[in-house]
């Protein structure tokens, strides 16, 4: 596992074992029955069959943000390089991508056709990052993508999402936002 401020991105990392009690917090957390889906990128497959996923599936739709030539960089290294992109990229990091990546907004609009798809018929537990969980918060709250950048998003913390439907389309109610298991 790369140093904590290294843009993982896409790249196809393991995660760290977590501590048995904190997957045994979350697990209890968890709604029976659910279908379990996850990104398909190593640290989250992994991540799931931890906490007991049953007949797991995957969707692409659900991977992290591509951060093209920066995955596998970090902030300070690409800054000390002089990556002319960086200038572009903060003065809009919602909207800029970075080069041979996608932005976040790209990102938003990726995870709100996936939510869409998935949350039809009963309840979903998805593995998925840090920057999927902010699309999806998004989404639920017709967020702007560079107001859902203000979320943080913790190694496996939950965040509950529930999808009603009405006649005038879905409505969210959010239950939580990365929160520890207790």
């Amino acid at each position: 596992m790369p140093d904590p401020a290294t843009l993982a991105g896409q790249l196809d990392l393991d995660c760290l074992d977590p501590a048995p009690a904190a997957i045994d917090r979350l697990k209890a957390r968890l709604p029976a029955g659910a279908r379990w889906i996850a990104s398909p990128l190593l640290r989250a497959r992994r991540t799931a069959e931890a906490l007991g996923a049953a007949g797991l599936t995957t969707d692409s739709r659900l991977m992290e943000q591509h951060f093209g030539d920066w995955q596998g960089r970090s902030f300070a290294a690409l800054e000390a390089a002089g990556d002319p992109h960086l200038g572009p990229f903060w003065s809009d990091p919602a909207h800029a991508a970075p080069p041979g990546g996608e932005s976040f907004a790209e990102l938003c609009a990726r995870v709100a056709a996936a939510v869409a798809a998935l949350s039809e018929g009963g309840d979903i537990v998805a593995v998925a990052h840090a920057g999927t969980i902010r699309a999806a918060l998004a989404d639920a709250l017709e967020l702007p993508p560079a107001r859902a950048l203000g979320f943080e998003v913790a190694p496996l913390s939950l965040t509950r999402l529930d999808r009603f439907a009405t006649e005038e389309g879905p409505v969210w109610r959010v239950g939580c936002v990365n929160t520890e298991s207790p």
